[in-house]
């Protein structure tokens, strides 16, 4: 039976998506025809999903077995009340191995001071030695899947990684605390603190100014998760107090950041424009292929995304 699938997404993604999209598929020996156009909803069979693609109601995709989106990231859709078929986000090889390289990277440059000579503007024979990572605790809040990986690669570094999350988790090598009780004593030891949690309402404005005040002075944080998990008044508040040494940020409320505002300009806060991990196109459309195979197989569906938690 020939599949229809609609592509709902920015037209650049479409471009991106087109090929590999479709070699997906073949190689799933999954026989399908994708469409862009919204005419007959009723006789699509899944919906490839991203916002401001121009969907916003589902409700007459009636016969759609699932909404699959491009995105890791879904706080856009979740609360739709159009939306009741099955939604599952984006978890790809390329987006992990892209955050991993982020979050890595950028432990290591302040992990090591690595701005003291990058910076330098003339001779600078500053021969302070960084300890060692084993001596360093680093922080990742969110354990999902990019959370785990980057916590994981830190700790292959032999960096002391704290983990925390809102529910239980149990992962080797990493010191995980969870809930409200636990996230204290995780902030607090944090040198170096990474944000990788979703955004939920649970979560939005969770590093205010109280959690800021107790991370260790001269903390370092970085976030490549969400914008909206900061404070950002409170954050550069802190930067200006000496509460925190250094703020990288990759994610921010509005974006693009505008250029009036004030992180552009504050020389401890280093701005890297929402790269700190992409979906991959051929990646990803595996991703998608595999879930329609599983769907038309009757098989549980990858990244289901679980409405009441929001992710």
């Amino acid at each position: 039976m020939m599949l229809r699938i609609l592509f709902s997404a920015p037209t650049a993604l479409w471009e991106e998506y087109r090929t590999p999209l479709r070699q997906a598929l073949a190689e799933a020996g999954i026989a399908a025809e994708i469409t862009t156009a919204t005419e007959a909803p009723d006789e699509i069979d899944y919906v490839v999903f991203a916002p401001r693609g121009g969907l916003s109601d589902f409700s007459p995709f009636t016969r759609a077995k699932a909404v699959l989106s491009l995105w890791a990231g879904v706080e856009t859709v979740t609360g739709n009340p159009t939306l009741t078929q099955p939604l599952c986000r984006m978890v790809d090889a390329g987006l992990e191995e892209g955050m991993v390289e982020w979050v890595t990277g950028q432990v290591l440059r302040h992990h090591l001071g690595l701005d003291r000579y990058i910076c330098a503007t003339g001779p600078h024979w500053d021969q302070r030695v960084p300890p060692l990572a084993r001596d360093r605790t680093v922080a990742v809040l969110g354990l999902g899947e990019l959370g785990w990986v980057s916590a994981r690669a830190l700790a292959a570094l032999r960096f002391r990684v704290l983990g925390w999350s809102r529910t239980p988790r149990a992962l080797p090598g990493i010191e995980c605390r969870h809930g409200t009780d636990g996230l204290r004593p995780v902030l607090e030891a944090a040198e170096i603190l990474v944000l990788l949690l979703p955004r939920t309402p649970e979560t939005e404005g969770l590093l205010d100014a109280e959690r800021l005040s107790w991370l260790p002075e001269g903390a370092v944080l970085l976030n490549p998760g969400r914008g909206a998990l900061i404070d950002e008044a409170a954050v550069l508040a802190a930067l200006d107090a000496g509460r925190l040494g250094h703020a990288t940020l990759d994610v921010f409320q509005t974006e693009p950041l505008p250029p009036d505002h004030p992180f552009w300009q504050h020389p401890r806060v280093t701005v890297t424009p929402h790269v700190a991990s992409e979906t991959r196109p051929a990646s990803a459309s595996r991703v998608i292929a595999e879930n329609v195979r599983r769907a038309e197989a009757g098989e549980a569906l990858l990244f289901r995304v679980d409405r009441a938690r929001g992710y």
